[in-house]
């Protein structure tokens, strides 16, 4: 198999933001959907709105975001609302919560534990998707990245529980009593993504991870700890798997001894499994070449 291309840039800028969404020489066509964390309030590394409102407003995109399966400020739609604005998103473009009116179940074929995933119902009302995410450890997946927010992301409140317990469980009060083994909940991320890469057709989904506020917790952590490294940079590709896969190697193989919090977080929760198991299903390549511009 040929290597997929992962472009990178050390810039974060809105600027660079830009020209590495040039770089990959595919446009998103009619309605945009770009799919980002607003963040739980009380974090703060979440993507400022400064850095992407140029790229969402280039592309005359939507920003959208579901409902979270979790106690906080995100988990009813009213509440989120709230947050949305005061993370300023609202202040840059449009917003849908895509789960406000339900969800609806979009097949996964061939999945390792699911033979569907539910995603919030408005996913119906875009013809293309930017997987714009901030790449960063996680509590539970030991990384967020490209293929966390396209799974988990665009996963409903509901879907979020069903992807958490393995397809055990749509109800996110029962979520923590249900949880799998953790090769389980990792392999089910790979399974929705498949899912929501065939419903949208995969040429119509780009993918883009700003490397930066390195914290080992998510942005759905409303207290995350301080980052313990530098800012990597911004790292696109058309292939969700590669970009990933080029984001864990970074943290790993850069030369900032600030790394060892996260590299320990990404690889207790075996975090590369996902990455593995989008491998397994057809959904991109671990092999990859980088194109710095």
């Amino acid at each position: 198999m040929e290597k997929s291309k992962v472009y990178f840039t050390k810039d974060i800028t809105p600027e660079s933001l830009i020209k590495i969404y040039e770089a990959l020489g595919r446009d998103l066509k009619g309605n945009v959907a770009v799919k980002i964390s607003t963040g739980e309030p009380g974090g703060h590394n979440f993507l400022n709105p400064n850095l992407i409102k140029d790229l969402v407003t280039k592309l005359n995109g939507t920003i959208v975001e579901c409902n979270t399966a979790y106690a906080g400020r995100r988990n009813t739609t009213e509440e989120h609302w709230k947050a949305i604005k005061e993370h300023g998103f609202l202040d840059i473009a449009k917003v849908d919560i895509m789960d406000e009116e339900g969800d609806m179940a979009v097949p996964v074929e061939n999945g390792i534990h699911l033979k569907e995933d539910y995603v919030g119902a408005h996913l119906k009302n875009y013809d293309s998707m930017l997987m714009l995410s901030h790449f960063k450890g996680h509590a539970m997946g030991g990384f967020g990245g490209a293929l966390k927010n396209m799974s988990i992301g665009v996963g409903s409140s509901n879907g979020k529980a069903w992807i958490h317990t393995a397809g055990k469980t749509k109800n996110p009060a029962e979520l923590w009593d249900n949880l799998p083994e953790q090769d389980a909940f990792l392999e089910s991320m790979a399974d929705a993504c498949k899912g929501v890469m065939d419903y949208m057709g995969r040429d119509n989904i780009l993918y883009i991870n700003v490397a930066n506020n390195l914290s080992v917790d998510c942005d759905c952590d409303s207290n995350p700890h301080a980052p313990e490294m530098d800012d990597l940079g911004i790292f696109a590709s058309v292939d969700p798997v590669a970009v990933d896969q080029a984001c864990y190697d970074a943290v790993v193989n850069a030369e900032d001894k600030g790394k060892s919090a996260l590299i320990e977080r990404m690889d207790s929760r075996h975090g590369i499994r996902t990455v593995e198991a989008a491998n397994e299903l057809g959904l991109g390549n671990r092999e990859y070449e980088i194109v710095n511009i």
